[in-house]
């Protein structure tokens, strides 16, 4: 598996959606996420970050709020929101970046 450093440092954008398994919003936003990755197939990779095993990255990123949802390319992050974002926002989001 790649590492967390070598997922941001891809050339194609990168949607990080960091959750929790507590968290209510996060649990409406996973299926959201599962679309806009399924719809954008290989031109952009997604990953999903539980905040709860993953504090060292979390805290790294100033994560307070889950769901929080980041974009990265080249290791630059180019984006970032909190909370629940319907499916095209995101995809407009990552459209952008490609």
């Amino acid at each position: 598996m790649a590492s967390f450093l070598e997922i941001i440092n891809s050339d194609k954008p990168v949607l990080i959606d960091f959750h929790a398994t507590w968290c209510g919003p996060c649990k409406t936003l996973s299926p959201i996420i599962q679309q806009v990755s399924q719809e954008m197939g290989e031109a952009v990779r997604v990953i999903k970050i539980d905040v709860d095993k993953n504090q060292a990255i979390a805290q790294k990123y100033q994560i307070r709020g889950v769901p929080t949802m980041m974009i990265f390319k080249k290791g630059l992050q180019l984006w970032r929101q909190s909370g629940v974002f319907p499916k095209e926002a995101i995809k407009a989001e990552l459209q952008k970046h490609l």
